[in-house]
């Protein structure tokens, strides 16, 4: 039932999602939860992908670790660099931390000071900026290049879309080990990356999609 899942985006397709779960044993497979009191509300039978409970509380872990884990010898002693206000900061830094990396994130001066303080107890090394008048994509690009560091951006790499999309895959798993095809899937987007989280519909035909852009 799954052979069909991402099959139209030639970047990313469904075999590249499961090397990717195969790499990331170092994950937290996310369970999936429902409420009485949700399904009492919606009329429906509700499921939810809590990634919350994901290592650094965010899906964003997974592409970060599927990325770097596949980065050469030669690039791994360079290290590497990442633009973030959070989550993908703490997903990188930890990857690496795990994969034994030198790390530098590029964070705005007014993110949130845990995520500040979490990224570096995490072992990385961050450079805060002005969001107002200086380019996190500009000042990521010099250091990666002074450094011979390799950039890994939050969403635009077909490695860190696959890592991302093993949380797609295990609700389709979970969900097919229940016997339980949904009528409606509901995503919400950002920059992209959870696109093939969001695009199930070839393990489900039936299901609607709803992907929501913030």
């Amino acid at each position: 039932m799954l052979t069909h899942l991402l099959t139209d985006d030639p970047a990313v397709r469904l075999d590249d999602v499961q090397a990717a779960a195969g790499r990331l044993q170092v994950r937290h497979p996310t369970p999936l939860l429902r409420s009485d009191a949700l399904d009492a509300l919606t009329g429906a039978r509700v499921f939810l992908k809590p990634e919350c409970l994901q290592r650094t509380g965010s899906f964003k872990f997974r592409g970060a670790y599927n990325r770097l884990s596949q980065l050469t010898p030669e690039e791994r002693r360079a290290g590497v660099v990442a633009f973030s206000s959070g989550n993908h900061a703490q997903g990188v830094a930890l990857a690496a931390r795990l994969l034994d990396l030198p790390t530098m994130i590029v964070m705005p001066s007014d993110a949130p000071t845990l995520k500040i303080e979490g990224t570096r107890a995490l072992g990385a090394a961050v450079v805060l900026y002005d969001r107002a008048t200086e380019s996190r994509e500009e000042i990521a690009g010099r250091l990666a290049a002074e450094r011979g560091a390799v950039l890994v951006p939050s969403f635009d790499d077909p490695a860190i879309i696959a890592g991302q999309g093993t949380a797609g895959l295990e609700i389709a798993q979970d969900l097919q080990a229940l016997g339980i095809t949904p009528d409606h899937y509901l995503c919400c987007l950002g920059g992209g990356g959870r696109r093939h989280i969001a695009r199930p519909e070839g393990a489900f035909p039936c299901a609607a999609r709803h992907d929501s852009r913030a």
